[in-house]
């Protein structure tokens, strides 16, 4: 669910009109409602209840600070991928010691930044690395805390650019050889061996998936604790949201898809996993960011013209690829609703931002509202991997970001300065 709404013609974030936040902070704008942020967790909380775990909210997804801090508050745990998201966790009010670091990169620095501050657990993907961490304690003369991700060759029905779990992807360490990688880092000084971890991929929309997955890993599970005293379980995260229908259709049951077909709740996440991970006595860690903070953002765009050729209406707004990267990278679909309604009308549109590339759309032949210079326009759904993916192509400076709490507003990021983009450059000596 979200609380984004139309009352009468006019939408709204809560209790925040998003026209009067667009005409005050301009567009392209991000808008997150921190309602919408904490029921998700809250679900989820709930629906893990009857296990002991730990939800660490995947950073990656959405790293505004104020994000970060609204679920520390909750409790949350944290998924991170880098020094940098650690430092960001750690600058919002998160605790390194609910901590998970993850990816498969770390560098020499990352981990020993890491092992400073005392994270809850590396999530291993490779011996190389176990090796590297092992040095880089032994040096520190600390023990490093591991999950060697197990990666069980599932496939999540999903999108090939976001599937992790099968042996054509780049992550974890193959089912097969995980007994006998665990064996020789139990020999290792200085890696203590703390859990296992498997993702499997993300927007993950029904629960099959996940429960092959899970039954797939519990007889390791109970040979790995019962060998070396395992004490939690990652599932990793992977949860996916509702992009369509949002608000264009009236009041959609967001449960469901389009078609009727009931998708993933926390509810039939739980009722049918923790049956089989209860028994294991291991502590449960999930790592969502889609599902908490996918549907509390949206991103508001402005109208700048109207083209119409033979063929095509181009609704061409001031947002773009590098606002937003989803629908150009992923040909992935989000919801495009007026801030005002107005016009019932339909007509096929294509809605395309300013960049001189022919991949800077956000849909195309879609039936919208007719709409002119100066209306804007909502895409919904876009509070993960929408501004943590932007970039200053063309030039172009990062969007602004606003949190809706209730009736109150606040700008976390402002909008980046035109010369922000080149601060940190400088003419060769030569060239002076």
């Amino acid at each position: 669910m979200h609380y984004f709404s139309y009352i009468g013609d006019k939408l709204y974030c809560e209790g925040v009109s998003v026209r009067a936040l667009a005409r005050r902070y301009g567009t392209p704008l991000y808008v997150y409602s921190q309602a919408t942020l904490l029921h998700h967790f809250q679900k989820l909380q709930a629906a893990l209840s009857l296990v002991e775990h730990l939800i660490c909210f995947s950073v990656k997804s959405n790293s505004n600070l104020s994000v970060l801090r609204a679920l520390a508050s909750l409790g949350s745990g944290f998924d991170i991928v880098s020094g940098g998201e650690l430092q960001r966790v750690m600058a919002a009010g998160g605790e390194p010691a609910r901590c998970a670091f993850a990816g498969v990169g770390k560098t020499e620095s990352e981990i020993e930044f890491a092992l400073k501050r005392g994270i809850y657990c590396f999530n291993v993907e490779s011996e190389a690395e176990l090796a590297r961490i092992n040095r880089i304690a032994a040096r520190l003369k600390k023990t490093a805390p591991v999950a060697v991700r197990v990666n069980p060759d599932v496939e999540a029905g999903t999108h090939a650019k976001i599937t992790t779990g099968t042996y054509e992807n780049k992550f974890g360490i193959a089912f097969e050889k995980v007994e006998g990688v665990y064996a020789r880092a139990n020999k290792l000084k200085h890696v203590r061996l703390r859990g296992l971890q498997m993702h499997i991929g993300s927007q993950i929309t029904t629960v099959a998936p996940f429960e092959e997955a899970v039954r797939k890993a519990v007889p390791l599970l109970e040979r790995l604790k019962g060998q070396y005293g395992l004490e939690f379980f990652s599932l990793g995260g992977g949860m996916g949201i509702v992009y369509r229908p949002a608000l264009a259709s009236g009041s959609p049951r967001w449960w469901e898809s389009p078609e009727g077909r009931e998708l993933l709740t926390p509810q039939r996440y739980a009722a049918r996993l923790v049956p089989l991970l209860k028994p294991l006595g291991l502590r449960i860690l999930i790592e969502p960011g889609r599902f908490i903070v996918g549907n509390a953002g949206i991103l508001v765009t402005r109208v700048e013209y109207v083209k119409r050729t033979g063929k095509k209406n181009f609704v061409i707004v001031n947002a773009a690829m590098n606002d937003l990267m989803r629908p150009a990278f992923y040909d992935a679909y989000h919801e495009i609703v007026p801030v005002v309604r107005g016009n019932n009308s339909l007509i096929g549109s294509d809605v395309v931002g300013p960049i001189c590339e022919s991949g800077d759309f956000f849909c195309k032949d879609r039936r919208l509202p007719r709409v002119k210079e100066g209306d804007c326009l909502a895409l919904m759904s876009a509070g993960a991997y929408g501004f943590v993916m932007a970039s200053n192509y063309n030039s172009r400076p990062l969007a602004a970001e606003v949190l809706v709490n209730g009736n109150r507003s606040a700008v976390v990021r402002e909008r980046q300065p035109v010369n922000a983009i080149w601060a940190g450059e400088k003419f060769a000596p030569w060239l002076k």
